[in-house]
């Protein structure tokens, strides 16, 4: 990644796989990192340890389920450091497994309040901020749930397809003021979230042996390559990291 000394980063679900990795990586490029989670321990542990590297951080509890929560996230990253010129949208949960007749209303509920209107908070909240800026971008956490059916995640499928939406839609209505708009599918990542879908023992995922999921740390390259010059290409969509070489190649990832 280009280094961006000076610059501000916001990213959710900030506590632990790629909200941390992603955190370690923009930090080790020279911005302030603003983490966000719903538990403070952990978030400040991270930020402890990107202070003590010689970064700047900023831990903030913050459930983006909820839009004044998100909203007072954003309001502090700018008190704190003057503005936010990269949010990366990648708090989601994928529990609770389960079929759609199965399902409980009121989880499958919480599901579309984190994984789709959280996102739509988090921009809602920074476009304003980025537009009067003439700049920024907006990295959605994307998945290949967007795209195909899984069977138990009807949940995660349809908040992941409504994001990509979110991601054309920012796209359209920002590109030409400045603001860039891209989505990151990043196959499986040795995660909590695959603990739990193992777990779970529905579908193919369930499956895997641990060994084929991608560490955390590679998707955090990936999000720092895709703040600087490497989202240009992807405007208004996904990068499918698993699939895409050229990509793989560009951050220094295995081919």
């Amino acid at each position: 990644m280009t280094h961006s000394s000076g610059k501000t980063a916001i990213i959710t679900g900030a506590s632990r796989g790629i909200g941390e990795a992603a955190v370690r990586e923009l930090a080790k490029a020279g911005m302030n990192v603003v983490l966000a989670a719903r538990t403070a321990d952990d978030i400040e542990r991270v930020a402890a340890a990107v202070v003590e590297d010689g970064g700047a951080a900023l831990a903030m509890t913050c459930d983006v389920a909820d839009s004044g929560s998100v909203q007072a996230l954003v309001e502090r990253a700018v008190e704190t450091f003057g503005g936010v010129d990269l949010l990366v949208n990648n708090a989601g949960i994928i529990n609770p497994i389960a079929r759609l007749s199965e399902s409980d209303p009121e989880a499958w509920g919480n599901a579309v309040d984190i994984n789709l209107k959280g996102v739509y908070h988090g921009i809602r909240a920074v476009l304003p901020v980025m537009v009067e800026n003439g700049s920024g971008t907006i990295i959605n956490l994307s998945s290949g749930a967007a795209y195909g059916p899984m069977e138990g995640w009807s949940h995660y499928c349809a908040t992941k397809a409504a994001v990509l939406m979110l991601t054309r839609a920012v796209d359209k209505e920002y590109r030409d003021r400045g603001i860039r708009s891209v989505g990151l599918s990043p196959g499986t990542v040795a995660t909590q979230m695959q603990v739990d879908i193992k777990a779970s023992g529905i579908n193919p995922v369930s499956q895997m042996d641990p060994s084929m999921h991608a560490p955390p740390e590679w998707i955090g390259r990936a999000i720092g390559w895709l703040a600087g010059e490497g989202a240009d290409r992807y405007l208004g969509a996904d990068l499918q990291l698993r699939a895409d070489t050229e990509a793989r190649a560009a951050i220094g990832l295995p081919t």
